[in-house]
């Protein structure tokens, strides 16, 4: 049975421990920015600058405008105009460049006849690099066309719509997924590393001498944790909006309530850690280990999940990240989008419930 009076003195007073020890404001408060700056601008599956050189094979005006549309691109640095691909062969040998785009002879005649044709040769050793230089000259192509009020005559007419994230930014579904990611270590590090030092300093055998119940105690601990970290929550929402430009197309009670479920393994997984390491350098490197690499790299926030070994996508399902990220990146991009936030939701909750018990009762007994 739990005493509202001890329970309320021990929230009280872990509340001005935290006030009092800088350290729990900079996981809380500084670590999430750190973080979200890192992932908003080092991880990025876009590429810019992707060296080529261009084979203009007949000169014309229309093959001198087609070369400044490739040559104002971000996405692309034209090393190289030449009239013939001998030097070229030789530099995506070397590596200088990464794609060769040919304009042909005949480009002019082609337009013509309704028919032009341009032709992308790609460094295969790095499929990405050559996906990207397809899809972003594709793009090129087509905007040019446009430009120039050039019509084709093809047998089919092809009209791609991008729904959800039209400018095709990578950013705009890693964003969200981050906080998830951040969330994970901010909850689990601030209960790990914070009760860990009070085992260090032995004020935790202080607390358990007192007449407070350990179900008490877990409480008190974990209670102003949670609103600390749903305070990260807050700025890391702040930023992605305010700095990145993500759009916010769902609700923001519901991203509230879906961050508060979200938070509560992920709190008891550091108050686990804490009683089982009560040392704090032990305590953040395991926080990392099972707390922030499964998140990182089991969710699907970058690497998909069913291109995984079998064995390794039922590893997934106890991930709770791997629930919270796609309803992040709903509420985000898509909006209030029920058929994919209740059933995630609910996976999560469950998910998450189910380990809270686990990891209070392994937690209670060893306190005890």
């Amino acid at each position: 049975m739990l005493n509202i009076k001890r329970l309320n003195a021990l929230f009280i007073k872990e509340s001005i421990q935290i006030i009092r020890d800088p350290s729990s404001i900079l996981i809380a408060a500084i670590l999430p920015l750190i973080l979200l700056f890192l992932m908003g601008y080092a991880i990025s599956l876009d590429s810019k600058n992707i060296p080529v050189g261009i084979v203009v094979e007949k000169s014309s005006k229309y093959t001198q405008s087609l070369v400044n549309t490739f040559s104002v691109s971000t996405s692309f640095n034209v090393k190289e105009v030449d009239t013939n691909r001998v030097q070229l062969n030789k530099y995506i040998k070397q590596g200088k460049i990464k794609a060769i785009i040919v304009i042909p002879s005949t480009f002019s005649k082609d337009i013509i006849k309704q028919n032009p044709k341009i032709q992308f040769i790609t460094d295969g050793t790095e499929p990405s690099i050559a996906g990207y230089v397809y899809k972003y000259g594709y793009r090129l192509w087509q905007n040019w066309l446009i430009q120039e009020k050039l019509k084709l005559n093809p047998k089919i007419d092809i009209e791609s719509r991008y729904w959800f994230n039209a400018p095709l930014l990578s950013s705009y579904f890693l964003l969200p997924g981050s906080i998830a990611i951040i969330l994970t270590l901010i909850g689990t590090l601030l209960t790990a590393l914070v009760i860990a030092r009070e085992w260090e300093r032995g004020t935790m055998e202080a607390i358990m001498s007192t007449p407070v119940t350990s179900a008490e105690l877990i409480i008190g601990k974990v209670l102003p944790y949670f609103f600390l970290a749903l305070f990260s929550m807050v700025i890391c929402v702040f930023i992605t909006l305010a700095w990145f430009q993500i759009p916010f197309r769902g609700s923001y009670f519901l991203l509230f309530i879906t961050s508060a479920i979200y938070l509560i393994p992920s709190l008891a997984l550091g108050l686990l850690i804490s009683t089982l390491s009560k040392n704090q350098f032990v305590a953040a490197q395991v926080a990392l280990i099972v707390g922030f690499l499964p998140a990182m790299l089991l969710s699907g926030f970058i690497f998909q999940i069913s291109s995984m070994p079998t064995w390794l996508q039922y590893v997934t399902i106890i991930i709770p990240a791997k629930y919270f990220i796609p309803i992040l990146q709903t509420l985000f991009l898509s909006g209030n989008i029920y058929e994919v936030i209740i059933p995630n939701l609910i996976y999560m909750a469950i998910l998450g419930i189910l380990m809270f018990i686990i990891i209070i009762k392994i937690t209670r007994k060893k306190i005890e």
